[in-house]
């Protein structure tokens, strides 16, 4: 392996296993043991976990970023793209009731650990923030975006919490169900407007 490849790999388990275990409770030897290289290996890439930390932040953010590009090439209007957003929780229902949303659980965990990277794990919030916000403008609600754009995630987060809770993949098709008829509300009080922008 490439020492570029090696450390990829690194970076991409501890994604993994932060997600599933949760930052504090991943150790050196979890991420190493997961990649199946020595100590002395892992070391020679990242010396602290919060080096690695910053390294998963910038990964995350960099998948967001890809996948909100897809909505935005892969929908015509506003609100195929925002349903591409609400329906994360169908097709990721699995990971969702097994370990809560990805973003959430780790901007919480660090939060409580009043750790110096909570600052950066939020600006994964941040673009799905500013790119709802943008699909809300674009659907004519220009006065209310940012608003609109907060009420959906707040909801996205709440369904993903207590389907993590209840583990019931019910409660989430019928949420999801109720964001679209949510969203097609919007859509009507913008006048119904369906231009691609």
């Amino acid at each position: 392996m490439s020492s570029k490849t090696t450390r990829e790999h690194i970076v991409e388990a501890a994604d993994r296993l932060f997600y599933e275990q949760g930052y504090e409770h991943t150790s050196f030897a979890d991420i190493a043991g997961a990649v199946k290289i020595s100590r002395g290996n892992f070391y020679y890439h990242f010396r602290t976990k919060d080096e690695i930390l910053d390294a998963v932040i910038e990964l995350r953010l960099a998948n967001t970023r890809s996948m909100l590009d897809q909505w935005e090439a892969g929908g015509a209007h506003p609100t195929d793209r925002i349903r591409g957003f609400i329906n994360i929780l169908i097709q990721n229902r699995t990971k969702i009731m097994r370990h809560g949303c990805p973003v959430g659980t780790l901007c919480n965990e660090l939060a409580k650990l009043d750790h110096v990277a909570q600052g950066a794990a939020s600006r994964i919030f941040n673009l799905f923030r500013d790119w709802l916000c943008r699909q809300f403008e674009q659907l004519g609600r220009a006065a209310e975006a940012d608003a609109l754009a907060l009420h959906l995630l707040a909801r996205s987060q709440g369904v993903a919490s207590l389907a993590n809770a209840f583990r019931d993949e019910d409660f989430i098709r019928r949420e999801v169900e109720q964001m679209y008829d949510w969203l097609d509300a919007q859509q009507s009080a913008s006048g119904g407007h369906r231009n691609s922008v």
